[in-house]
């Protein structure tokens, strides 16, 4: 059995072959050994408001009070979400929060757990 590489942006041990693609489990990444460890530069860079990078599945914390759109709900700070989706667009976290749903969020209110 050989050892695969680590994955090159989340640094999981955790890596398989599927192919010709190696793929982090953890954080979906998928490359080949001949692309090299480097990620490939349209790999999306999420940072929260302390600027820490952020990936799929990680659990970040609310900062700020945000009223939610077409309902008087609060969402209140310190509201923890967790297994966070990263995306593309202006809310760039797709995520679902107990009591709320499916929610789209700013990274830029949100730090990492």
């Amino acid at each position: 059995m050989t050892s695969l590489p680590n994955c090159p942006k989340c640094n999981s041990e955790y890596t398989y072959e599927d192919g010709s693609l190696l793929i982090c489990p953890e954080c979906a990444y998928e490359w080949t050994l001949e692309s090299g460890n480097e990620p490939n530069e349209d790999t999306m860079i999420v940072q929260d408001a302390n600027g820490n990078l952020l990936t799929d599945g990680d659990t970040v914390t609310i900062i700020k009070d945000l009223k939610v759109k077409g309902s008087s709900s609060i969402l209140k700070v310190g509201t923890k979400v967790k297994n966070i989706r990263l995306v593309d667009g202006d809310h760039n976290i797709d995520c679902k929060i107990d009591g709320f749903g499916a929610m789209k969020l700013k990274s830029e209110f949100v730090k990492k757990a």
